[in-house]
């Protein structure tokens, strides 16, 4: 069953992520991440199974294209269908807020989970992701001639 986050699911959420994504950096600390989304939308969905949280999926929406974000799924429990019924849900969910285009980033180095996203019918749209954090971060450095 899929169904929007609830308060309760704060710290099975955090403990999936620890697992699945061991090495965030400190700006995606989870109790933080979860705070700042919940203040802005409801775009935060959970996979829960027989009463054990076992997935997250979380959509941003800007009004003109939809961003994926945390897909994750307990290791056990992976090429079972999850996260394709995640993936699915927050595409109808954007879709029915108009939503007509959806990006996501992964790490070009994580093969597998490309070769996911690839099987649910995306694509390499060719463009350089680029980003800037907004405070300084003890874990990240500037690179040289940075302003």
């Amino acid at each position: 069953m899929i169904r929007h986050f609830e308060t309760e699911d704060r710290d099975a959420v955090i403990a999936l992520w620890a697992e699945v994504f061991p090495n965030e950096p400190a700006h995606n600390e989870p109790q933080a991440y979860i705070d700042r989304k919940l203040s802005v939308d409801d775009l935060f969905f959970v996979a829960i199974e027989d009463g054990t949280l076992v997935g997250t999926a979380i959509a941003g929406w800007d009004g003109v294209r939809g961003w994926l974000y945390k897909v994750a799924v307990a290791p056990h429990r992976q090429r079972q269908g999850i996260g394709k019924a995640l993936v699915d849900h927050m595409l109808a969910t954007l879709a029915a807020r108009g939503c007509t285009k959806v990006n996501l980033q992964v790490r070009a180095s994580n093969r597998a989970v490309i070769a996911f996203y690839e099987e649910l019918g995306f694509h390499d749209d060719e463009v350089l992701g680029m980003g800037r954090h907004l405070s300084p971060d003890e874990h990240e450095v500037a690179p040289s001639g940075a302003i």
